[in-house]
């Protein structure tokens, strides 16, 4: 599979799950979803109006939770940490 095959197979993906759905909550894990996962850190959630949930992982294979970083509107940094 090409580089460019495989952006758009993961750019089909992530609109297939993500596109068009409304953010509901935005909470960090619980201490029992963090145990669930096998995490050492909870991470921010982001709860969907579909109950999908979405959150930052440390790397691909889900190994531990991950921070979650952006840019607002004028271009500043945001950062959401994990928390222990």
């Amino acid at each position: 599979m090409s580089k460019d095959e495989l952006t758009t197979r993961w750019e089909d993906y992530a609109k297939k799950h993500l596109l068009n759905k409304k953010i509901v909550e935005v909470r960090y894990m619980t201490q029992k979803e963090k145990e669930n996962l096998g995490f050492f850190s909870r991470a921010l959630v982001l709860c969907l109006d579909d109950d999908t949930l979405i959150f930052p992982s440390a790397d691909d294979e889900g190994n531990n939770a991950g921070a979650l970083f952006g840019q607002d509107p004028r271009q500043e940094e945001l950062v959401f940490p994990v928390l222990g």
